[in-house]
């Protein structure tokens, strides 16, 4: 409901210059169903409408700056260069002004402009979306959950249940699918929500239920001078927004997958649990992703009245909410061999295609040992970290953490040299019961060397004098199936799937 005329303030609005040079221009507007968007110049005025609806109240003045304060608040730390900052609109002696010291009439979030063509659903329609891009976002998404505030009511199980009967309630509003297969799909989801319950409730007693962005998807990402920025968060319903960090993550995480990019899902998640931990969740995600496809379902569902594009989207996430509550049970594939083997390579290029959505989790020794210590990924350690007991210490925990994600459910790619028969047969040990698949990757000395020669900055400290050592002592009897890594990447990958499959 539309409770106070706003049509002088959008004429005000219109009015604004849009700078030097840009004499000839007007000023565009961008329609949403809560906000209006004046764009004049590289500058652009977000007004919220004076409507008051179940989710959002913006009915008076006073709200709506409380509004755009707070949303300056959330956004300006993700997207520092797009949030400019919040514009009082006062009436004054001559008309309406903006931060005048007459009485309030609205107020607006000032932004820099940015193209349509950088937001981040666009880029990755035209094939420009980046490893390189994965990987700033996925530490962008970690930071913005470790500053977001801890919310300890309700629980992280009680949270999801209602997020599920939402859903079940929002498919009645279309009429795109068959009620017996919604009540299926539903009937599904709640025998996984059983399973998954207890370990929700967990989490939110940890400290991992808060105050997120709540609609983090490609299309409130923007490419701002070659970085990802987040945008938008959900401002006007902290209850929205109140989700674990990993159903956050999963929003992101399903719409990369949605969108054939399955590379890039894997890569998000891998390096934000490689800065945020908690990767106990790698297990959740298949559902997660599930409930946020299950989401934009019905959501889209409901408007694709006589529209056969959208409800035929809406049946591509309702497909594929059913394709990720598919069980599966949790895999570890060990990948050992001499520094420079091509361990970190093989595991990032099959780790998209292994288990349930968004791929394994990838469990290096190298990135263990730097976060033992401290230090980021590329920053090299002194000798004294690589002691035999630090080292033993490594691969306790790498196998230790491999078995605990494959009994959460999750698929793991643990990658290390495994060049002592000692932490062979200790990992064996540790890893019994489960499903294992441990390989040797084989290459001949000077191959190896010329790797290891030429490779750029990696979480790998190894060098030439690393490298002559293991060498000259020699990995003893190996027991592991071996793949030939000599020839070409493509013709390894397909031996290693090949034994892996």
């Amino acid at each position: 409901m539309i409770l106070d005329d706003q049509s002088e303030v959008t004429d005000f609005l219109r009015s604004q210059p849009c700078g030097p040079g840009r004499e000839g221009e007007t000023v565009r507007e961008i329609e949403t169903h809560i906000s209006r968007i004046f764009l004049a110049g590289d500058r652009a005025f977000k007004l919220k409408r004076a409507v008051r609806l179940p989710y959002a109240d913006f009915s008076t003045p006073q709200i709506r700056l409380e509004t755009c304060e707070k949303e300056f608040a959330l956004n300006r730390p993700t997207a520092p260069g797009i949030y400019l900052g919040v514009r009082r609109i006062t009436r004054q002696a001559g008309g309406l002004a903006f931060d005048g010291d007459g009485p309030l009439v609205d107020a607006v979030v000032e932004m820099a402009r940015f193209a349509q063509d950088d937001i981040l659903d666009r880029v990755a329609a035209a094939g420009g979306l980046t490893e390189a891009h994965a990987e700033s976002l996925a530490r962008t998404v970690a930071a913005m959950h470790a500053r977001a505030p801890v919310v300890r009511r309700p629980g992280g199980g009680a949270l999801m249940e209602g997020v599920l009967d939402i859903n079940r309630a929002g498919f009645a509003t279309s009429r795109v699918f068959a009620p017996e297969k919604v009540a299926a799909l539903d009937e599904a989801f709640r025998r996984a929500f059983r399973r998954h319950r207890g370990q929700l409730d967990r989490r939110g007693a940890r400290g991992l239920v808060r105050l997120c962005h709540g609609d983090l998807h490609l299309a409130n990402i923007v490419l701002h001078e070659g970085r990802p920025e987040v945008f938008d968060a959900i401002d006007f319903n902290d209850g929205l927004a109140t989700v674990d960090v990993a159903y956050d993550l999963a929003f992101l995480l399903m719409d990369l997958w949605h969108r054939g990019l399955p590379d890039l899902a894997n890569r998000v998640a891998n390096r934000y649990f490689d800065t945020a931990g908690a990767e106990d969740a790698q297990g959740l995600l298949p559902f997660l992703m599930a409930v946020r496809a299950e989401v934009r379902a019905h959501v889209t569902a409901t408007a694709a009245t006589d529209d056969p594009d959208r409800a035929a989207m809406a049946q591509g996430y309702f497909d594929l909410a059913c394709d990720l509550l598919a069980p599966e049970p949790g895999r570890v594939v060990v990948l050992g061999g001499l520094s420079g083997s091509g361990k970190t390579t093989l595991a990032e290029r099959i780790a998209p295609h292994l288990g349930p959505a968004p791929g394994a989790r990838i469990v290096e020794s190298d990135r263990t040992r730097k976060a033992m210590f401290g230090v980021e990924a590329t920053e090299h350690l002194p000798q004294e970290a690589y002691a035999p007991g630090v080292s033993d210490d490594v691969y306790a925990r790498i196998a230790a953490r491999a078995r605990a994600l494959a009994e959460g459910g999750a698929t793991v790619v643990v990658g290390a040299v495994f060049d002592s028969a000692a932490h062979r047969a200790e990992l064996d040990r540790r890893l019994a019961g489960l499903r294992v698949d441990a390989v040797w990757l084989e290459a001949a000395p000077d191959r190896l060397r010329d790797r290891i020669a030429t490779r750029g900055a990696s979480a790998s400290d190894a060098t030439l004098d690393v490298l002559e050592t293991q060498l000259s002592h020699g990995p003893g009897r190996i027991g592991w199936p071996r793949i030939d890594v000599n020839g070409t990447l493509e013709a390894t990958l397909a031996r290693l799937c090949a034994r892996l499959s």
